[in-house]
């Protein structure tokens, strides 16, 4: 395996190396093992916000040249920065591969396959188009696999036009370039892979199994930054500064004024000390372009006003008070005087750089180097990294928030942060809404892990969406409301007796405390003459995730026996029932009925049970069902 030894032997962090080796040996021992290089299949690369997934994308890529392929393709999204930034790591990560941007056909054409090939593409209609028409009239996929990374597959790679049967034009290219070759395997790579689970078999991008790579020791992630309690790196602003933002005659608000000073305090520490030569500050307030500028207009103010009133006391006492927070969890902090003077120096010197970054921002920057406050939207949001991220402002709010887009905003994700001095201001109901992403986030995980594709669901609360809904087939589209009651219209007893043994020792009409597992095993023998009746597993694996994502291990237990209830009833719980399922809202409830089955009341004759089950308000579970 000389190419993913090259590979690795060139990684600078032996934590990654050991990582990709691992990664790269899992996903061809697992699944590729067999490949027989005549079929077409897809897998999905997961991992975490900023947790090093390109690292491990080429490891697979090194890997798969290692077993016989030649033609690799890298999708990124339609960011010049990001492709131009992934081009440039293909290169220095494979000397020896024909690695080609976007318009080197001749390069790719001249290298006659004597070395692997990789093609860095953006996901833009016309690229895609270019390069299909290229390799259909050229042949050079006739015979030949084809291996296809797309790096933040749920991000454009999606058919958007589902629920208009018709396909988009994305998504068509994709689709034309994969049939172009006599095998293909299509890796999906994302952290948010919402929009991808729900996927339906139908559609050709549902994965056939999936890789999880766990982050290094040293990444800052979810249960750093979101944790309960709540994590020292939060400081909660108001929630009515992003108002004032974006009027031009209002003065910077509280909540961004000690976010910045907080910023000038770790600059002037790195400096001191010799740390690092960037520190980076993302101001992330809306997705109106025409906001940030005011913003970062209003920041430039700011910084010109510390520097002219440096003297000033009450100015003093701000930065100090900044000063004695980041002391707490930064005990090595120089002296408050020599940090007071350093940060002088760089305001004197204009040292501190303010950039606007968005969809009409002017030419490449780059935050490589130096003390940058970026001020954006969405271009903040996905794929683009930006080192030594000390500080984030976050006000952006919505309506209705998609988990996989506000996940993809927590750009203070990563590996190169100093633990003791990272800040992130944002609204107290925001932050609550990122530790319920974050438990919704591990929940998945942990069910992609020990169930399997096919039986994850994903779950948020009420008022959340787990991604855009012009992706997913909406008539196949299964969901679970929290507190509402769920019954089979056709319900079937494996065995009405086992499930009389089962609750034996249950006293008709008590409310009885019982584990989850007990209520899955009860599930498990309940079953519905007809399959969009009623679906036990569904429930069973919805219990699940929300047991694992709130650490909740038992449930309500109702058992009624003699019930005489007559087949399509339209309803099961009595008025007073239902009060009592009702008063438990934050309960799993499962109400049995023993129903005595009547032939003349629609039954076969034979007592049954027949279950309804209610989970807890304020939370949503969804399944794709083909």
């Amino acid at each position: 395996m000389k190419h993913l030894s090259r590979y690795i032997s060139n990684l600078k962090n032996p934590e990654i190396g050991e990582t990709v080796e691992l990664v790269s040996n899992e996903v061809f021992e697992k699944h590729l093992k067999d490949f027989d290089y005549a079929s077409h299949i897809n897998g999905l690369l997961l991992g975490e916000v900023q947790s090093g997934k390109t690292g491990q994308m080429f490891g697979v890529i090194a890997r798969a040249a290692d077993a016989g392929f030649e033609i690799f393709m890298v999708i990124t999204t339609d960011n010049n920065r990001l492709q131009e930034q992934t081009f440039t790591r293909t290169l220095d990560s494979f000397p020896d591969f024909c690695v080609c941007t976007e318009t080197d056909t001749i390069r790719f054409t001249t290298n006659k396959m004597r070395s692997p090939v990789v093609l860095v593409l953006k996901k833009n209609v016309n690229i895609l188009k270019k390069w299909r028409n290229y390799l259909d009239s050229s042949k050079y996929l006739e015979g030949r696999g084809i291996f296809i990374i797309d790096d933040e597959a749920d991000a454009a790679s999606l058919n958007t036009k589902i629920n208009q049967d018709e396909i988009s034009a994305i998504n068509t290219h994709i689709s034309t370039i994969r049939g172009l070759a006599s095998s293909c395997i299509y890796m999906q790579v994302t952290a948010t892979p919402q929009a991808i689970i729900l996927q339906s078999l139908t559609s050709g991008y549902r994965p056939s199994f999936v890789t999880y790579f766990r982050p290094g020791k040293s990444y800052l992630g979810g249960d750093f930054f979101f944790s309960k309690p709540s994590s020292y790196t939060i400081r909660y602003t108001d929630s009515t500064e992003n108002q004032s933002l974006s009027d031009e005659n209002e003065e910077i608000p509280s909540g961004l004024a000690s976010a910045i000073l907080s910023f000038l305090i770790s600059c002037a520490q790195m400096k001191l000390t010799g740390a690092a030569s960037v520190c980076n500050f993302l101001v992330h307030p809306s997705v109106r372009i025409a906001d940030h500028q005011i913003i970062a207009l209003k920041i430039g103010e700011f910084l010109n006003d510390i520097l002219y009133n440096f003297d000033d006391d009450v100015q003093t006492n701000s930065i100090k008070s900044e000063y004695e927070d980041l002391y707490k969890s930064k005990p090595e902090l120089k002296s408050f005087e020599l940090i007071i003077d350093k940060i002088r120096d760089f305001l004197f010197n204009s040292e501190i750089k303010v950039t606007t970054l968005n969809s009409k921002s002017e030419g490449e920057v780059s935050f490589e180097v130096g003390f940058n406050i970026i001020v954006g939207g969405n271009t903040l949001g996905r794929g683009v990294t930006f080192p030594m991220l000390q500080t984030v402002y976050y006000s952006r709010t919505s309506k209705v928030p998609q988990a996989d887009t506000f996940w993809q905003h927590c750009r203070m994700f990563g590996y190169d942060r100093d633990r003791g001095l990272i800040r992130v201001f944002m609204p107290r109901l925001l932050h609550k809404l990122f530790q319920d992403l974050n438990n919704s986030q591990a929940a998945l995980v942990k069910q992609i892990l020990t169930l399997g594709m096919d039986e994850t669901h994903l779950y948020h609360i009420d008022g959340v969406k787990p991604t855009r809904k012009n992706v997913i087939d909406a008539e196949k589209l299964k969901i679970i409301n929290g507190g509402i009651n769920y019954f089979p219209e056709y319900p079937i007893n494996k065995n009405y007796k086992t499930i009389d043994s089962i609750l034996e020792k249950f006293t008709n009409g008590n409310i009885s405390v019982v584990e989850i597992e007990f209520i899955e095993k009860l599930l498990s023998e309940i079953k519905s003459e007809v399959d969009d009746d009623w679906n036990s597993q569904s429930f069973t694996n919805a219990i699940k995730v929300f047991s694992s994502a709130n650490n909740i291990n038992d449930a309500r237990l109702i058992v009624r026996r003699e019930r005489r209830l007559s087949r399509n009833t339209g309803t099961m719980l009595s008025e007073n029932e239902r009060k009592i399922v009702d008063s438990m809202p934050d309960s799993i409830v499962l109400v049995l009925y023993r129903l005595t089955g009547e032939k003349e009341l629609g039954w076969n004759g034979h007592p049954l049970w027949m279950p309804n089950i209610k989970l807890p308000e304020g939370n949503t579970f969804y399944k794709i069902s083909d």
